[in-house]
């Protein structure tokens, strides 16, 4: 029988070799221009093949590594918030909005017809799909605008508000499915529409009350908060105040109901507006590459082998349908002002589904079987890898065809 000593020796060894192994893939993907995040799903997905049975993982080494993971959405969500800009969103707002209304309509609701009347799998998995159908990886396609000095270009910008809008909305859209689905199942003696229109009012006067106290601390607290430990300490010190404080926001929002992601990304947009916050990110990115890598390997280890033959055909089908979603989404109201090559690069790079969709999933398939079963569930991460390798490869060639400057 193994004591308690060698149970957290176990745990620690294996976090460790996870960390490591992290590093190593996050570096060895660098130089191929694949996201690292497929290379962490894919670690998940081979212990998962080499232990079928969790022999490796322990019950107190799940529960440690359940707690990585819950860090790793706070880090990843805070760092999108965090990295989003406000002033550059609202200069564009009107253009950006356009074709963000385009895109999630058309995104969600092709996924959820196709998802619901085409593969009949019910109204929760459906909605699961809509969402995470409508939300773009920002940061895999960023990267390729940033390596072709195109990122500052009239569409460089005009991609970042748009993504940044379908982050905001994807994260909103979990929050409201959270929110909703307690009251589809439940036996309430009113309408369907009474009760859901009094779940979205609840929703709405929490999030404003949320939004309101993040609105007030970003303005009042947190510029003071920031120049202090940024003169009685030296970096990192400054960055981990920060990082606290987010903590503290985000679970403040998992207090009134609302995901962890959602306060976690509303705590990077509090200090986002602060300069000297912004300029703390490099120090952020080590606790971001330590804990970020946990979720995604999560995502592998929950894939369930025996579900993946059924899960590829659905996910291939799906695939499809979210490539067509963001191209026609964003290409049609886009035609309305600006160019065909712009509007193809645009599109393009909205097409890869990572970060937020998988949020999305994750938090589905945290409810079980009937709201995200495994075949679906494998299906939306055949999806993110998908179009996470196959979008960035052929945007490369598109903006070396048509480089795009700033003004």
């Amino acid at each position: 029988m193994i004591d308690s000593g060698s149970s957290v020796a176990y745990s620690i060894l294996f976090l460790g070799t996870l960390i490591v192994l992290s590093i190593v893939i996050r570096s060895g993907l660098k130089k191929t221009g694949v996201p690292s995040l497929i290379g962490f799903i894919a670690l998940g997905f081979l212990i998962r093949l080499i232990d079928p049975q969790g022999t490796l993982i322990s019950e107190e080494t799940g529960k440690i590594f359940e707690f990585f993971a819950e860090i790793g959405v706070i880090t990843l969500l805070f760092k999108v918030g965090l990295e989003s800009n406000l002033k550059g969103l609202v200069k564009q707002l009107r253009h950006a909005s356009i074709i963000w209304f385009g895109n999630i309509i058309f995104s969600g609701f092709l996924g959820f017809v196709i998802a619901e009347y085409v593969f009949h799998l019910g109204l929760f998995p459906s909605l699961f799909i809509a969402v995470a159908l409508t939300a773009t990886s920002v940061g895999v396609s960023v990267n390729v605008w940033h390596e072709e000095n195109a990122v500052k270009s009239p569409t460089g910008e005009l991609l970042l508000d748009v993504a940044e809008m379908d982050d905001i909305s994807g994260i909103m859209f979990l929050a409201l499915i959270l929110s909703i689905i307690p009251v589809l199942k439940g036996n309430l003696d009113v309408s369907l529409a009474d009760a859901v229109g009094k779940t979205i009012g609840i929703l709405l006067l929490k999030l404003f009350a949320f939004g309101l106290v993040c609105t007030l601390f970003s303005r009042y607290v947190e510029p003071h908060i920031t120049s202090f430990f940024s003169k009685i300490r030296h970096s990192p010190d400054p960055m981990l105040i920060m990082a606290g404080f987010g903590f503290i926001i985000a679970a403040l929002a998992g207090v009134l109901g609302f995901s962890l992601a959602l306060g976690a990304f509303f705590a990077g947009l509090v200090f986002s507006r602060d300069p000297k916050a912004v300029k703390l990110d490099a120090s952020f990115g080590a606790l971001y590459d330590l804990f970020t890598p946990f979720f995604f390997i999560g995502i592998g280890l929950k894939i369930e082998p025996s579900s993946l033959n059924s899960a590829v055909g659905l996910g291939v089908v799906l695939t499809i349908v979210a490539v067509i979603g963001k191209l026609i989404g964003n290409g049609l109201p886009s035609l309305f002002f600006m160019g065909w090559t712009s509007v193809l690069l645009l599109s393009v790079s909205m097409v890869p589904r990572a970060e937020i969709a998988m949020i999305v999933m994750q938090r589905g398939r945290d409810l079980g079987d009937w709201a995200v079963p495994d075949h679906v569930f494998g299906a939306m991460v055949v999806v993110s890898l998908a179009t996470c390798i196959f979008s960035p490869l052929a945007l490369k060639r598109m903006l070396k065809r048509w480089p795009q400057r700033s003004d």
